[in-house]
């Protein structure tokens, strides 16, 4: 009997499942389960870096309806013990504690720092960090604020998540800024940034919908995930080395 080990560690962001309608959702999110499946076998722990869904609101009683493929896959990989992480996004940072108590996921608000395999891994979204954006960084404290939380959730479901769609639509292409150059990438002078005082292997980080892998130093290197929109790609931490991927079913 041959005894797989699980010790691979694995990463993928932007998701944006709901977007841009359901009959495109419905096609990634079966491509993405597809994926999960297949990792499974040796998957020692997954790490989901923001903006799985295109929105997410948490009511009290209420959540958005759908990803039930994706949500019965994660508690299916958690019930056989695989640890899975996921970080809020940008657009989806309203969660709170349905996702930990029905499926069984860890829930990250801020960047985590871990080591795995001997290597130190800081690990994000991405949103919000590094100089600039100072716009996006004033609304994310709103959109944060209990008090905004509170007044949301007294809007009925029906308005209030139409209404954050339409606004998840223009905030997703903000993000889509092509790749120019290291010196006008915020994140990767973020890192660089970090490395002076808080020296780690590898940045991980989604948000900018663009596979990414540049040295910042000798030691570390910046990964971004890319997205699932189009692209499919994902990174796998084996042996002490993180690889960006694309799944091709």
């Amino acid at each position: 009997k041959i005894i797989l080990i699980k010790d691979k560690i694995y990463f993928a962001s932007d998701f944006h499942l709901g977007s841009p309608n359901l009959e495109e959702s419905h096609k990634r999110e079966k491509l993405i389960v597809s994926w999960l499946t297949e990792i499974e076998k040796d998957a020692k722990a997954i790490y989901l870096v923001g903006d799985i869904f295109d929105f997410w609101f948490e009511f009290k009683k209420v959540v958005p309806k759908g990803f039930v493929r994706l949500l019965g896959k994660l508690a299916e990989l958690t019930d056989k013990e695989i640890a899975v992480h996921l970080f809020v996004g940008n657009h989806d940072l309203w969660m709170q504690n349905y996702l930990t108590e029905e499926v069984g996921i860890t829930i990250h608000h801020k960047p985590i720092v871990v080591e795995e395999q001997n290597k130190k891994l800081f690990i994000g979204h991405g949103d919000g960090l590094g100089s600039g954006d100072y716009l996006y960084k004033l609304l994310k404290q709103v959109f944060t604020s209990k008090v905004c939380q509170f007044l949301f959730a007294r809007l009925h479901p029906n308005f209030s998540l139409s209404l954050a769609h339409t606004w998840s639509k223009s905030s997703r292409k903000s993000s889509e800024v092509p790749f120019a150059s290291k010196e006008k990438e915020l994140l990767f002078g973020y890192c660089e940034k970090m490395q002076k005082n808080n020296p780690v292997d590898y940045y991980v980080f989604g948000h900018r919908h663009i596979p990414l892998e540049l040295k910042v130093d000798e030691k570390a290197t910046y990964i971004n995930l890319g997205e699932w929109l189009s692209q499919n790609t994902y990174g796998v931490l084996e042996e002490g080395k993180l690889n960006l991927k694309t799944y091709n079913k």
